[in-house]
């Protein structure tokens, strides 16, 4: 781990002790701002990740599976497969 490492995540808890008072200052207030920021930001969030997920799976493509047929020649092995140790390099 570097310095720099340490450095961003100390100031990634300072800014989050900032975000968390302003927070808290905003619910003593009694601010509707404070809440619906957060909540908004939040709904956002796990929609847009709902999202990405329909759409990675609407737009994945699979191939159809062949099955192997006794009599035919073997298809090639894929890249990067590994062999296993009872099948001859």
């Amino acid at each position: 781990m570097t310095d720099s490492s340490r450095t961003q995540g100390g100031l990634i808890c300072v800014g989050v002790a900032i975000a968390a008072a302003w927070f808290a200052l905003g619910l003593l207030q009694r601010s509707y701002w404070a809440l619906a920021i957060p909540v908004a930001a939040l709904v956002f969030f796990a929609l847009g990740l709902v999202f990405w997920v329909g759409y990675t799976i609407a737009t994945v493509q699979v191939e159809p599976f062949q099955p192997f047929e006794p009599g035919e020649p073997e298809p090639p092995p894929e890249p990067g497969a590994e062999r296993s140790p009872d099948r001859p390099a």
